[in-house]
């Protein structure tokens, strides 16, 4: 039985954050034009021509922040996420002014999940699906692991940040999906965590999409990473048995996969695996004739699907049904799309080819 007065409650928190969100990025662009905040084009992994405001996750964060403290539960756990989530913003904005050197931005993503992992936000075991009620323990693994865990995600949404509007829309999705399954399973406090942040997201959207008046910069693609890392440990992985392993692992598939991919591709050619290259899945869209808008569009269906099959996870009967189906059929419009797009893309060039060709003989 869903609850109504969490449903409203996390309705408040929503429409709260996005309207801070929305209000408070004009000011955030403003500022970081003034502190130097600019993403400058000067390689080939930029898809921007000239230089472009970043720094604007801090108008997600304040979106969050201002909508999680008057709706949200403060706890011992959460308060060390908050403080966390406030180290990383930190980071990210001293990032997006003077672009910080790797290691000094790994240490300091590892002092900031350190501090819920050391307070109780861990993975300290997990369902044996062998076993009927039996579970692996961690033991002093679970600090390590939980801290690798939160720093590979908060960099694995990082990464994905290379179009318009694709990171934050593809946080939107997991924020929305992990929404509904804490609605689900009766989780309310990550129901509302997870609606403060799906609205700061939102809320930035309009900023964000293509073409974009603003990037969210490492400020906000790191705070997403570092808050849906978190919340899927300190929920996800402590209410639903065996599912509970992998539903995280599902919804936030496209980015993990993205930097497990990065990772070995870069550790194959010998180089360090921070190593920035041109080489993720939005590049390699791109490089296969998709615009911006086409790539993002693919991705976030794909996010979607992931976000459905999770979902699919952790119900049963009549709505596992639907949910199935409403996931088959987006997979088959994904594919009909992609289809599309790559045809007409295929006619944009040859009738460009051909009107270059007309061009030349009247000349």
């Amino acid at each position: 039985m869903i609850d109504n007065s969490i449903m409203l409650t996390a309705l408040f928190a929503f429409v709260t954050a996005l309207a801070v969100s929305f209000a408070m990025t004009p000011a955030v662009k403003i500022l970081a034009k003034r502190v130097g905040a600019v993403d400058i084009p000067k390689d080939n992994r930029r898809m921007h021509k000239t230089p472009m405001a970043r720094m604007g996750g801090l108008a997600i964060f304040l979106g969050f922040i201002v909508s999680f403290l008057l709706f949200g539960h403060m706890d011992g756990e959460m308060r060390a996420i908050l403080i966390g989530a406030v180290i990383i913003v930190v980071l990210g904005i001293f990032d997006d002014i003077y672009t910080l050197k790797a290691p000094l931005k790994f240490g300091v993503q590892v002092v900031a999940a350190l501090i819920p992992a050391l307070s109780g936000v861990d993975i300290a075991r997990f369902t044996n699906p062998f076993s009927e009620g039996g579970y692996f323990s961690l033991g002093i693994f679970a600090v390590p692991i939980t801290v690798l865990g939160m720093v590979g995600l908060t960099n694995a949404v990082n990464f994905i940040d290379g179009l318009d509007g694709l990171a934050v829309g593809v946080s939107s999705i997991a924020s929305i999906t992990l929404f509904t399954i804490a609605v689900l399973v009766s989780e309310n406090y990550v129901a509302v965590i997870m609606a403060a942040l799906a609205g700061g997201c939102i809320g930035f959207m309009p900023y964000n999409m293509n073409p974009a008046k603003i990037f969210m910069g490492d400020t906000g693609s790191m705070f997403l990473g570092f808050i849906l890392a978190t919340t899927s440990i300190q929920g996800l992985f402590k209410f639903y048995a065996i599912i509970s392993f992998a539903v995280p692992f599902i919804i936030l598939g496209l980015p993990i996969f993205d930097t497990a991919f990065a990772i070995l591709r870069r550790v194959l050619k010998g180089q360090s695996p921070m190593t920035a290259d041109r080489g993720h899945i939005h590049h390699r869209l791109i490089d296969m004739g998709f615009d911006q808008k086409q790539s993002v569009a693919i991705l976030y269906a794909l996010s979607m699907v992931l976000g459905l099959s999770a979902v699919l996870l952790t119900t049963s009967g009549e709505v596992k049904i639907i949910i199935l189906v409403i996931a088959v059929l987006l997979s088959v419009m994904i594919g009909l799309s992609i289809t599309a797009l790559d045809k007409r893309g295929d006619e944009k060039k040859q009738h460009q080819a051909e009107a270059q060709e007309d061009k030349h003989e009247k000349s």
